[in-house]
């Protein structure tokens, strides 16, 4: 015969253990859930009208709460949406006789015909300056750093009347030259240039320039002075 006492104790051992396994389960999604909320809202921080317009990659925790401290690669990238180019790589070589490696404008976002232009250099250390100038301590010549600004000088000139694509424009000469901070691979120089005088009977052009990284000052000369080679 069955006791009815030695049931009702075993029923009620056996309830304990299932109990204890329901409330390690809902302990476990809970955490779970806080977990995931957590590192959405990390990731993701609201705009002002309620929609998560801005992806935000990299957070610092402040008293215990998420705070975006990087806008992403997406958001920096447009920075410069803004700038179109007028002349590409492959326009300039049309346009200057310069090869790798003293080829030293990669592209024009700004030109004014005759007038000025405004170009970029990117700068790397696979330039092969660099591996002497100087091994642990890499910089940009500075009279590379004029010699870019001569060549987006001749970008302008040479597309005047009285000179063709492609001719040899010579240094002349150079004054009032200023460097203001070193150049190094993985600087952005912006660099612009303003013809000032333009003889094309005697193939004689006078022009200022000034260069930036980072929105501060690099190089600045007052006046360049190119002569047009003659056949």
């Amino acid at each position: 015969s069955i006791n009815p006492r030695q049931t009702n104790q075993t029923t009620r051992t056996g309830v304990k253990p299932i109990k204890k396994m329901m409330m390690k389960t809902a302990t476990t999604l809970l955490c779970l859930l806080a977990c995931s909320t957590a590192s959405t809202t990390a990731f993701v921080v609201p705009s002002s009208n309620g929609h998560h317009a801005n992806t935000k990659l990299f957070t610092a925790t402040v008293d215990g709460d998420a705070v975006a401290t990087g806008v992403g690669a997406a958001a920096i990238s447009g920075l410069t949406s803004d700038v179109k180019t007028v002349f590409t790589s492959e326009d300039i070589d049309k346009i200057l006789p310069h090869r790798y490696p003293f080829a030293l404008v990669d592209k024009v976002v700004e030109y004014e015909e005759g007038k000025r232009a405004v170009g970029i250099k990117t700068v790397t250390k696979n330039e092969p300056h660099f591996t002497g100038h100087f091994p642990d301590r890499p910089i940009m010549p500075g009279v590379l750093q004029v010699e870019a600004l001569a060549q987006l000088a001749g970008i302008v000139c040479l597309q005047m009347e009285g000179a063709a694509p492609g001719s040899i424009f010579f240094f002349a000469g150079v004054d009032g030259v200023k460097w203001k901070k070193p150049v190094v691979p993985g600087d952005t120089l912006v660099m612009e240039v303003e013809i000032t005088k333009w003889r094309a009977k005697f193939g004689i052009a006078k022009a200022v320039g000034r260069a930036y990284v980072d929105g501060q000052l690099a190089v600045e000369l007052k006046e360049m002075t190119f002569a047009l080679a003659k056949e």
